[in-house]
């Protein structure tokens, strides 16, 4: 039972979700922390209402505090903005500049041009659509 356990653990991706949910708890921490300590305080100064949640409205005696909505729903568009700009553009660009300058990753492969599948590079016919393909070119040993 132990033995089970151990590979379970060690098996790599019990591991990365454990580092994934840390990470992510404290990435949580920082981006409420941003929000809550920059960027509203930023706009209670524009809007000088920072806090919605005594909104409300009456029907039939019975109270609806629609401000809690309010507030909850900017504070999301507030964290996924600042998520966006701040994580996922940078990024998106630093991993665009790293596959800038990478060969093809199977160099023993190549598409077919009728249907666009995987064949190996001395294929002389598709193993997809069965088209014929030309001869492939000699590889030189350089």
């Amino acid at each position: 039972m132990l033995k089970g356990f151990k590979q379970f653990i060690l098996r790599g991706k019990a591991v990365d979700l454990a580092v994934g949910v840390v990470v992510g708890a404290a990435f949580t921490g920082m981006v409420n922390a941003l929000v809550k300590d920059l960027v509203t305080p930023l706009i209670s100064a524009i809007i000088k209402a920072p806090d919605f949640s005594g909104l409300h409205f009456v029907i039939n005696g019975s109270k609806f505090m629609f401000g809690d909505l309010l507030n909850a729903l900017i504070s999301f568009i507030i964290i996924s903005a600042v998520v966006y700009f701040f994580v996922v553009t940078p990024v998106n660009i630093l991993v665009a500049r790293s596959k800038k300058g990478e060969e093809p990753i199977d160099a023993e492969s190549k598409k077919c041009p009728e249907c666009l599948s995987e064949i190996p590079m001395m294929a002389k016919r598709c193993a997809f659509c069965t088209v014929e393909l030309p001869e492939p070119m000699p590889v030189e040993n350089v």
